[in-house]
């Protein structure tokens, strides 16, 4: 059964208008992390996290096909998923450019597989690398959740192109 409904007629789309519209959506921040073969880490900042399913523990997020990162993650078994609260607003940053060792400046302690956990995150979730999925110009990684914690914070979240937090007294 195809369950898919007929397109409509193709159009012009403006994509700098999508992203202004999807910017209005506000989001939590996440730093992806994981232990190359070689011992060293890599990390990257994504606000594409997601909850699938309790019953397999699934989450997702996504990559651009063209991140300089998309072997590592494609082809390591594992990864965490560290949720940023409002104090990390520079670790995001630190993990969304090219800076040549962020792991060097950054508190961290290694969970049972190696994988580098961010301290003071609110919450984290080691992952196995259980499939990916592309789609457009991304590839939506699925991750079986191994285990995870979390610390009663207020989160980091992004909304117009913008650091901020939610206050829930």
């Amino acid at each position: 059964m195809n369950t898919s409904s007929p397109r409509a007629p193709a159009r012009q789309f403006d994509n700098v208008h999508f992203r202004r519209a999807l910017s209005q959506f506000a989001t939590g921040i996440t730093v992806i992390t994981t232990r190359l073969a070689d011992g060293s880490f890599r990390g990257l900042t994504a606000s594409s996290f997601n909850s699938v399913s309790l019953d397999p523990p699934l989450v997702l997020w996504s990559l651009g096909n063209a991140a300089n990162s998309m072997p590592i993650f494609s082809g390591n078994s594992h990864y965490v998923i560290n949720v940023l609260s409002a104090e990390q607003a520079e670790l995001a940053q630190l993990f969304s450019r090219r800076a040549p060792d962020p792991f060097g400046v950054v508190e961290y302690e290694l969970s049972r597989t190696g994988q580098p956990i961010l301290k003071g995150a609110t919450a984290w979730f080691e992952c196995h690398n259980r499939s990916r999925y592309p789609e457009g110009d991304h590839v939506i990684f699925v991750g079986e959740v191994e285990q995870c914690e979390f610390a009663p914070k207020a989160p980091l979240v992004y909304h117009s192109g913008q650091f901020g937090t939610v206050n829930m007294d």
